[in-house]
């Protein structure tokens, strides 16, 4: 029962990173007009979420899974959960008539959260 407390501690840590980086991306791209094309914003989405994987190690060095199967199990759900969503909220924020994002695409929270992963993945203790 304790690997079930596991799990849902590592995807709540994920998706509370995955929020923090909404709400901050909306605040320090809000000066910025143009946007970059997908590719370009699709790097800098991976490359965040590699520093914020980074970060978290920093807080966090060790893994809160410590079976590797679930660990790798972890690496494959949490991106998808996160990237869903992520497009649930750029829906939503679309329906609202606000401004819709990138980060508000399955494709590029999915993005972070896998770099975010696998940073961890490989290098939590």
């Amino acid at each position: 029962m304790e690997w079930l407390v596991e799990v849902i501690v590592e995807l709540l840590a994920e998706f509370v990173l995955a929020l923090v980086l909404e709400f901050g991306g909306r605040v320090l791209l809000a000066p910025f007009r143009g946007e970059p094309s997908p590719w370009v914003s699709s790097l800098g989405y991976l490359v965040l979420g590699a520093i914020l994987g980074g970060l978290s190690l920093w807080l966090m060095p060790h893994s809160f899974l410590h079976q590797p199967a679930l660990r790798g199990l972890n690496l494959l759900v949490t991106p998808f959960a996160v990237g869903a969503t992520m497009g649930w909220m750029g829906q939503w924020r679309a329906k609202k008539g606000l401004r819709v994002l990138r980060m508000d695409r399955f494709a590029h929270g999915y993005l972070m959260a896998l770099s975010l992963g696998l940073v961890r993945y490989f290098w939590a203790g």
